[in-house]
């Protein structure tokens, strides 16, 4: 891995070059007219920000290195381009993210224009728009760049691509490399110690979040078998057949299971097997329960949204939740009549980290696994719009902590960081300067 030092000693020794190109070009009309997006993607393949030498009065080196490093150590897949005032604006991001051919989140600084454009599974277009529209109107580039960056390392998914870390630097001496060996040796020691503490409170947050959901999990375990208890099935009672007796091993199974994998859970998204587990295993007890009472065998739906406990729903009806949109949901028969008398639904509602009770819906990221067990097949986001749950799973950086495939959340296709050369939706670029909406009007306006 390339480290700082050695970073700059190479940016160091080509300053001389860039002189004697800036000598050779003095009086030459529209000499930096535009800066070779070739050249600018080829830099950025090697390093996450570039500064054209016409731009170099917009953002000076040791501001460029700092704002470097700070993406390296997030181990993001975001780029930077500073270049010159006069750059068009024409297909920029479609073709600097073509001769990039990293997935990631590309910003571009030109004179006082500033946009960036971003790939779906990186980030979306509602989150690019967030991003560029917080700093427009920021003169100083150095704070603005900053300001961008530090908010996109919070959002951004995937990770950063693997050239940073493993390109090699032919122009420097070889007398360099031996006299820096120690002091790189040393950064490197350094760099080591970063990541594993990182890494190491990583681990504690994904236990903590996930100690959090076991408390959630063992009540929805333990209602399940009182359940079954209730149901006080015996195989071979009067009137059972071989279909009752399979049901019932099915539920047994799918309880004993349950308990299993959540012995066995180390994170979060662990947590999503065992709601499933039980959302078969309740499915299994009401096919039963139709057996025995000789009614028609109930169709395989999603459990009630309000509370999963209270077994599989009967139907969907329209819900506003205060403050959000309408949307439908599946509910249980209960809470259906409810519904229809005008009461309150009986809502699963979870302790924050405040300690207040919430419903699950708004009580943090961690519930995502959990819900997503529940209410696969593509009907959580439907479910969870406008929610503060359904938020945290739009954004792809989501997945890193919490795990993917609760519907159509996020993108799709590469991940951050991944070389896909020029295999990438290309609407995700397109347009000039500003945020995702780009042309002006709407929600988040956009251009100049």
């Amino acid at each position: 891995m390339r480290t700082p030092l050695l970073r700059g000693l190479v940016r160091w020794a080509l300053v001389p070059v860039a002189a004697t190109l800036a000598v050779l070009t003095a009086g030459v009309p529209g000499a930096y007219a535009a800066a070779d997006l070739s050249t600018v993607a080829e830099a950025l393949r090697e390093d996450p920000v570039y500064v054209d030498p016409a731009a170099s009065d917009q953002l000076s080196s040791a501001d460029a290195e700092a704002l470097s490093d700070k993406i390296r150590d997030a181990d993001k897949p975001v780029f930077v381009a500073v270049l010159p005032a006069d750059q068009p604006e024409e297909d920029l991001f479609v073709n600097l993210r073509t001769e990039t051919g990293i997935t990631g989140l590309y910003a571009v600084r030109s004179g006082d224009r500033f946009g960036a454009r971003a790939d779906a599974s990186v980030l979306s277009e509602a989150g690019v728009n967030n991003l560029v529209t917080a700093v427009e109107g920021t003169d100083d580039v150095k704070a603005q760049l900053n300001d961008f960056v530090d908010a996109a390392l919070q959002n951004v998914g995937g990770s950063a691509p693997a050239s940073w870390s493993s390109s090699t630097d032919t122009g420097v001496p070889i007398a360099g490399l031996v006299t820096t060996g120690v002091v790189l040796a040393a950064g490197g020691a350094g760099a080591y110690a970063l990541v594993r503490r990182r890494r190491l409170q990583h681990e504690k947050e994904q236990r903590e979040a996930l100690e959090k959901l076991r408390v959630v999990v063992d009540e929805d375990i333990t209602a399940f078998g009182e359940e079954l208890e209730r149901l006080d099935f015996h195989p071979g009672e009067p009137g059972a057949d071989d279909a009752m007796r399979t049901d019932y091993e099915h539920g047994l199974d799918s309880y004993e299971q349950a308990k299993r994998l959540m012995d066995g859970a180390t994170k979060p998204e662990d947590v999503k097997a065992v709601s499933q587990a039980l959302d078969d295993g309740r499915h299994s007890l009401a096919v039963l329960a139709a057996r025995r009472e000789g009614r028609p065998l109930p169709e395989r739906r999603p459990p009630c949204f309000f509370d999963p406990r209270h077994g599989p729903s009967v139907a969907d009806v329209t819900w506003t939740p205060m403050g959000a949109a309408t949307r439908e949901v599946p509910v249980c028969a209960a809470d259906q009549a409810r519904l229809a008398d005008g009461q309150d639904p009986l809502i699963r509602e979870v302790t924050t980290e405040t300690g207040a009770r919430r419903p699950y819906w708004d009580a943090g990221p961690a519930y995502g696994p959990w819900a997503g067990g529940y209410f696969g097949g593509g009907i959580l986001p439907g479910l969870l719009v406008g929610t503060m749950l359904g938020s945290m799973m739009a954004s792809p950086a989501y997945a890193s902590d919490y795990g993917a495939g609760y519907g159509d959340f996020g993108g799709g296709g590469y991940e951050g960081g991944d070389v896909s050369g020029a295999d990438f939706a290309s609407d995700d670029f397109m347009g000039g300067f500003g945020g995702g909406d780009f042309g002006g009007g709407g929600d988040f306006g956009g251009g100049f």
